[in-house]
């Protein structure tokens, strides 16, 4: 009797360890894979300042097919909240952009309280992923939208698509111009759900200068925001609105480069918009390097194309992407600027304009010698990832 109760013991154990066995395979062949081939999803932030050529950089990451982009989503923040100042709002931005990299449109309910067609959403139409399935069928997923014809077949498409649209991309990227310190963002850069990475767009302060004189009229809600009128609009004429953002852009640098805390490590790129139109395919081949993205056969002939255009552009759009021979644009501020504009514009950025590599000019000869360059050469160890070594 003894035997027998034995004997089913060791039975048991070994049914026992069978079934523990049996389990662990199971779970290695229905777990495992899925872990294996899951892909985390890039939350990439352009990050730059009015007129710096951005919107440009943003139409580079929005035509690619793996990404889900949207153009200064913030711009609702500001145009709701405009009595308060560009620090008071930077918060309610900060929440903003972390709901959209996570897909949770949701939060434009305080800002777009109707909240009905996807046109309510801020310069919608510059998005390839909000003119292609399955936000709307008009587009493939791999075509380069147009604008114009979005605009047309896509605008009464339920906002609700905007989220669904979102939700099926490997990629989330937005493009901001309404952040001035990089500290504000360490609650993103340490989110566990993100994996946030920054690229800084900076261009010279005096290409800046010229392009906003074309669209002072449609900034000047901003202007007072960053120079906390209390709701009044104001025209830049003194220069005050650039120095602020000379100001940012040297903070930030430093902050990421001489003071960088361990979680920004290998999450930040510094780029200048003349290094990008001077050699494209190179810049935005690191860009999409540094973002886990490929460049495809359609996008590189369509960058070629948007930048070696013969046409000067619209002046009445100011916030539209236009083909153009993108080098000669760059250099348009040494014809249109007056030297006296140069030299002020020179004084109040001084700060930036060493720390980025951009030279000063010291007379009107060296201003019409088109012979001079005055944007010194990329240093790769400088205007790329961060270092390896551990500052904190």
């Amino acid at each position: 009797m003894v035997r027998f109760r034995a004997l089913n013991v060791i039975v048991a154990g070994f049914f026992l360890l069978q079934t523990i066995f049996l389990l662990v395979i199971y779970s290695r062949n229905t777990v495992l894979p899925d872990a294996e081939t899951k892909t985390e999803k890039v939350h990439l932030l352009i990050l730059s300042s009015w007129r710096s050529g951005s919107s440009f950089i943003g139409q580079i990451f929005s035509q690619h097919p793996d990404v889900f982009y949207l153009m200064e989503p913030a711009w609702h923040v500001w145009m709701s909240m405009f009595q308060n100042n560009a620090k008071t709002l930077h918060m309610a931005v900060r929440d903003l952009i972390r709901s959209v990299f996570l897909c949770d449109m949701s939060v434009f309910d305080a800002y777009i309280p109707k909240r009905m067609n996807v046109s309510e959403l801020f310069q919608w139409s510059v998005s390839r992923a909000l003119c292609s399935y399955p936000a709307c069928s008009h587009f493939n997923r791999e075509d380069i939208t147009n604008e114009t014809v979005c605009k047309v077949v896509c605008g009464r498409n339920s906002f609700s698509k905007i989220e669904e649209s979102c939700n099926t991309y490997s990629h989330i990227v937005l493009k901001e111009v309404r952040f001035f310190d990089l500290k504000v963002l360490y609650p993103l850069l340490t989110d566990p759900s993100l994996n946030l990475k920054i690229i800084h767009l900076v261009r010279d302060p005096r290409a800046v200068a010229k392009s906003r004189e074309q669209a002072m009229k449609a900034l000047t809600r901003d202007n007072g925001i960053v120079l906390n009128t209390n709701g009044t609009k104001v025209d830049d004429v003194r220069y005050d609105v650039l120095r602020e953002v000379c100001r940012s852009h040297v903070q930030m640098y430093e902050t990421a480069m001489d003071k960088a805390p361990s979680f920004l490590k290998g999450r930040y790129m510094l780029v200048r918009y003349e290094d990008v139109v001077r050699d494209p395919l190179r810049e935005i081949n690191q860009m999409y390097e540094f973002s886990n993205l490929k460049l495809t056969a359609k996008l590189k002939s369509w960058i070629y194309n948007i930048t070696h255009g013969v046409g000067p552009g619209s002046k009445k759009e100011a916030f539209k992407t236009t083909s153009r021979n993108a080098a000669n644009v760059s250099q348009a501020w040494r014809k249109d600027l007056s030297f006296q504009k140069i030299q002020k514009i020179q004084n109040i950025c001084k700060g930036a304009m060493n720390l980025l590599g951009y030279q000063f000019i010291d007379s009107e000869k060296e201003q019409k010698d088109m012979s001079m360059d005055f944007v010194l050469p990329r240093r790769h160890y400088q205007f790329s990832w961060l270092p390896n070594n551990d500052k904190k």
